[in-house]
């Protein structure tokens, strides 16, 4: 058996070999609802065909999912970015981001740890930390969104000034529970050997750890923003600097 490579799918590659060469076509699979783990030995066309598909439509879907994949992230100029431009950034990307996408996490993860736990016990900790991670991160987009980020646009109307304690406790908070995340993505990143696959993973466990790799490369980025550009900049405009 080849494993696929990218430039040659064709209507007789089995899906299975797709989704080991690039684990982010998962995601495409599973919006079609198309079995990539127990049926991955399926060829593109036969699995197309189950579903009612073309499979040159589906090839077509591949091959620019995996084009939006290669693409390197541009992201934006934060610092530029007014207080009300950012929060509403911040908002817009990479919260809904997490809540599309740690629900999937979480999905993954419990399957995993159910189906192979027995082989690596380590797959049971994984699925406990993402679920609990998950469950924390929902509650902080919540406080941010309800509270935090109202205060924020506020400030940066004008109508709050001279009165930075009202802001900086919420924001002590915040960066406390970022701490949390990264404490608990860093686990994963140990339990997971860098979100690496070993030889025996199922590609649903491959799935799992890219998109783990992505969430961390997310997290990164959206508390960069908001811990070195937005609290620094609220905490000053409040107290009138």
């Amino acid at each position: 058996m080849t494993t696929a490579t990218l430039s040659t799918i064709t209507p007789e590659t089995r899906i299975g070999d797709l989704v080991a060469a690039r684990p982010g076509l998962a995601r495409l699979f599973e919006e079609l609802r198309i079995d990539y783990c127990c049926g991955g030995k399926q060829s593109l066309a036969a699995a197309s065909e189950s579903r009612g598909f073309s499979v040159s439509t589906v090839i077509t879907m591949l091959e620019a999912a995996s084009a939006a994949l290669s693409a390197v992230p541009v992201d934006v100029d934060a610092a530029g970015m007014t207080l009300t431009d950012l929060a509403d950034h911040i908002e817009r990307t990479h919260h809904a981001y997490l809540k599309d996408e740690l629900p999937r996490l979480v999905e993954m993860a419990d399957r995993v740890a159910y189906k192979h736990g027995s082989r690596d016990p380590r797959l049971r900790e994984i699925a406990t930390t993402v679920g609990e991670l998950a469950q924390e991160m929902f509650g902080h987009m919540e406080k941010e969104e309800r509270i935090l980020f109202p205060l924020v646009r506020q400030i940066d109307a004008g109508r709050i000034g001279g009165f930075a304690a009202s802001i900086a406790d919420p924001i002590r908070q915040m960066e406390a529970e970022h701490d949390d995340a990264g404490r608990a993505t860093e686990r994963l990143h140990r339990l997971t050997d860098g979100f690496i696959p070993d030889a025996e993973a199922c590609n649903t466990h491959r799935a799992l750890l890219h998109g783990l790799a992505r969430f961390e490369a997310d997290l990164h980025r959206h508390v960069h923003k908001e811990n070195n550009v937005m609290f620094p900049r609220a905490l000053a405009a409040a107290s009138g600097v």
